[in-house]
């Protein structure tokens, strides 16, 4: 259960944590999943996938690049910073616009604050270049091997309906995910409880079977917070949030996840 506590925590990190999330660039891609695994049943019944897992954020930088010559990384940082504080705020103040609405009041924001003249076409490119990010290397493959394995996979993101599907099929990954959850379902944002709640109504599982994969230390400590077994697949290489939680697992990149959910490739649970 999520305690009065946790909530008194989480809200005096916010600052912090949006900090984390826009300021540091995505370092180089990995090499991909490996799909060969040891042949034994899934220690899990599903996972479910928060979007930046799958999908890099930083793809939209070379847009942004264009429309601010030699200012994209630092719009794009802060527009990523306020995109995350809109959507906890908003939560908190039950003031709910959908993820795209606060990904272009984000941007808006932070291209005031950095004095780059935006037009109605420039903020339309760059809104809807979150609609067709670049999957990780890994992500497809992983999908791949987890469905071959027997285990559901589900999106559970901040992400709207839109931007889940358009991400999706413009990756050729949209047959690789059993559904595409939305946490505009019930108007939440993570790491409301209500928001990852959402994953059992889809997949009508106890929690225990039930892997939540995340991007952002903030939100593996919201799962594992919620109850999920979480596994932090924590492509930034960042230190763990000090919300008082830590999730079950932590690793660089997807194979890590996969190791974790059918087991370890030496036979180790």
């Amino acid at each position: 259960m999520v305690t009065a506590g946790f909530h008194t925590r989480l809200r005096a990190s916010l600052a912090g944590l949006a900090l984390l999330v826009g300021a540091t660039a995505l370092p180089e891609a990995r090499t991909p999943v490996r799909a060969e695994r040891v042949d034994r049943a899934p220690r899990f019944k599903a996972v479910a996938f928060d979007y930046l897992v799958l999908f890099d954020p930083d793809s939209v930088v070379a847009e942004a690049e264009r429309v601010a010559p030699g200012q994209g990384r630092a719009l794009v940082s802060l527009w990523r910073t306020r995109q995350f504080e809109y959507g906890w705020l908003r939560s908190m103040t039950n003031r709910y616009v959908d993820f795209m609405a606060i990904t272009e009041d984000a941007l808006i924001y932070a291209a005031h604050a950095l004095n780059v003249p935006l037009g109605p076409d420039d903020t339309r490119r760059l809104v809807d270049a979150y609609l067709h990010l670049r999957p990780w290397p890994d992500s497809a493959e992983a999908l791949r091997t987890l469905r071959r394995s027997g285990v559901r996979v589900i999106a559970l993101a901040n992400f709207s309906p839109a931007m889940l599907r358009a991400n999706a099929e413009h990756a050729g990954m949209l047959d690789l995910f059993d559904a595409l959850v939305s946490t505009d379902a019930n108007h939440t944002y993570k790491p409301d409880p209500r928001a990852y709640g959402l994953g059992l109504t889809q997949l009508r599982l106890a929690k225990r079977d039930v892997v939540f994969a995340a991007f952002g230390g903030w939100d593996a400590a919201g799962a594992a917070s919620f109850g999920y077994p979480t596994c932090w697949v924590n492509r930034l290489h960042q230190p763990p949030e000090e919300l008082g939680i830590r999730p079950e697992r932590t690793v660089p990149d997807l194979d890590g996840l996969l190791d974790f959910v059918l087991g370890d490739r030496n036979g180790a649970p």
